[in-house]
């Protein structure tokens, strides 16, 4: 299973609530006719990104430093991603992809491929708790990923790790309702970090 994260934020400053309605509008449209391979979507408030700015997005991701949005698309592989990235924008589903699209300013995204877990709508929402891993650059300890998700419940938690470097994000994440042993300090080795953020969900289904 793969998952597409989207970050982004409104144009305009305080136009959150115009800009949740919009995104509510077009979730609520995917939902009622999901796209082939798409198993469920999900929008999340946080209060800031899971990066620290660096590299050539660093401008843009900086728009958010304040607080956006996190969005979350559950595929069931490759394939799936190109049959989404076609239906957003197709029939019954452009009028309202627009009109989220055109109130939105700066944004990321990342591709991640799922490595523990079994995550469905009601686990992708109920994860309130969002832990980015990045390791130290030359780092040849990647197998040590899969540690990560040690000590979470299966049922409503789930480890990802990145596929293609499409943005700034970090390399691993986990998510769950409540921190887990495997991001804890005393588990990371050396040089790795875990930054947890907390999300406010928007949408969910």
């Amino acid at each position: 299973m793969l998952a597409y994260v989207f970050w982004h934020g409104p144009r305009a400053a305080g136009a959150s609530e115009e800009y949740e309605r919009a995104l509510i509008a077009f979730h609520r449209s995917l939902a009622r006719s999901l796209p082939v391979g798409t198993r469920a979507t999900a929008s999340f408030r946080i209060g800031s990104p899971p990066w620290r700015g660096a590299g050539p997005v660093a401008a843009d991701a900086a728009l958010l430093a304040d607080g956006g949005y996190e969005d979350w698309y559950l595929l069931d592989d490759f394939a799936a991603l190109g049959v989404l990235n076609e239906a957003a924008v197709g029939r019954g589903h452009r009028s309202l992809h627009d009109a989220a699209a055109h109130r939105s300013g700066a944004g990321a995204g990342g591709l991640y491929a799922l490595v523990e877990g079994e995550p469905c709508a009601q686990a992708l929402g109920d994860a309130k708790l969002a832990s980015w891993i990045a390791r130290p650059g030359g780092s040849t300890q990647r197998a040590l990923g899969e540690l990560l998700g040690d000590g979470m419940e299966p049922e409503h938690a789930s480890l990802w790790r990145r596929q293609m470097n499409l943005g700034p994000a970090p390399e691993f994440c986990l998510l769950a309702r409540e921190l887990s042993a495997g991001v804890g300090d005393a588990r990371l080795p050396a040089g790795w970090s875990a930054t947890t953020l907390a999300r406010d969900v928007v949408w969910s289904g």
